[in-house]
């Protein structure tokens, strides 16, 4: 008799948690990790190199997806259909939490979303083409302010960070910009170099292109100047008081069980600390950003609260 409690004890749990055995075996097949930017920029490079890391830690391949567009939220906006087993991941770039701001959707960015880790945050810098006359920052504010709404930047999408970043510095340096958006760095850098654009507001994957001679950059956005670009000026040095890094991680579907968030933390993090991800990440000046499933998931809270204040001062937010 007791036997047979234990059993039906057992079969009861069975069903009760219908991912207690994958939990366990977990993974067994490939995973997919989407990420919210188009191929060749510093997402995808650096996401690819610790992508390849976690592969050989969890003991299946994670093949990168790339859904650019809409400032980089594609990812996390497919993440909402996806199956909640963990074979689905998506890079959260700080743009996710703008949307219920901005745009009219039916899912929570904090809510509905099991937060795996942050992996990385972004350095960002404004560039122009090696022969463009504006040199310096003041060339730029001083050509903006006598031509006011011609001076066109690219960013890579609308209400990016780099797009509302460049918006709040016009806003203190008193002068109107034209925005172009593009779907990633690759393009916009063709952009810039092509002439279609005067400037470009992004993430460090114009650094080759610097390094090439055929970009100049006039500021970056850090708290310090970046190791590779020692002479340029931080926005604060310029006298503008923005600070812009951008952290993000990973994310799975809402309902995954904690176990297998676990074993994908515990694979990611492990993968971080590989040193061809390190390498991978310098190139770019960027660095190893760790924060727990429960760290995440906090720094989500409050991030979220913090963009509101920012859409509403630049009077983004969509109407009531």
């Amino acid at each position: 008799m007791q036997r047979r409690q234990l059993i039906q004890a057992a079969a009861a749990s069975v069903v009760a948690s219908p991912f207690a055995v994958s939990a366990q075996t977990f993974p067994a097949r490939p995973i997919k990790l989407m990420i919210g930017f188009s191929p060749g920029g510093p997402t995808d490079i650096t996401m690819r190199q610790l992508a390849e890391n976690a592969s050989k830690i969890l003991g299946q391949p994670v093949i990168i997806e790339n859904r650019a567009g809409a400032g980089g939220t594609l990812a996390a906006v497919a993440l909402q259909n996806a199956q909640p087993d963990g074979y689905t991941l998506a890079q959260l770039p700080l743009g996710i939490f703008r949307l219920p701001y901005t745009t009219k959707i039916n899912w929570h960015p904090v809510n509905d979303i099991a937060y795996v880790l942050n992996v990385t945050g972004y350095a960002f810098g404004m560039v122009v083409p090696a022969d463009s006359p504006l040199k310096t920052w003041t060339h730029f504010v001083g050509w903006a302010k006598a031509n006011p709404g011609k001076l066109s930047y690219a960013s890579t999408g609308t209400l990016s960070s780099p797009h509302l970043t460049t918006e709040l510095i016009a806003q203190h340096a008193g002068i109107q910009l034209q925005h172009v958006p593009y779907k990633g760095s690759a393009e916009l850098n063709q952009a810039l170099l092509g002439g279609h654009v005067m400037a470009g507001s992004d993430s460090t994957g114009w650094t080759p292109l610097v390094q090439a001679g055929k970009l100049r950059i006039l500021n970056t956005w850090g708290d310090k100047r970046l190791p590779t670009f020692p002479d340029v000026p931080t926005l604060k040095e310029l006298g503008i008081p923005v600070v812009q890094n951008s952290p993000f991680g990973f994310g799975a579907p809402k309902g995954t069980p904690p176990a297998i968030v676990k074993r994908l933390h515990d694979g990611f993090k492990k993968a971080m600390e590989e040193p061809s991800y390190v390498q991978a990440l310098a190139k770019y000046d960027m660095l190893p950003n760790y924060m727990s499933s429960d760290g995440y998931r906090k720094f989500a809270e409050e991030t979220f609260k913090r963009e509101k204040a920012l859409i509403d001062r630049l009077g983004l937010a969509k109407p009531a």
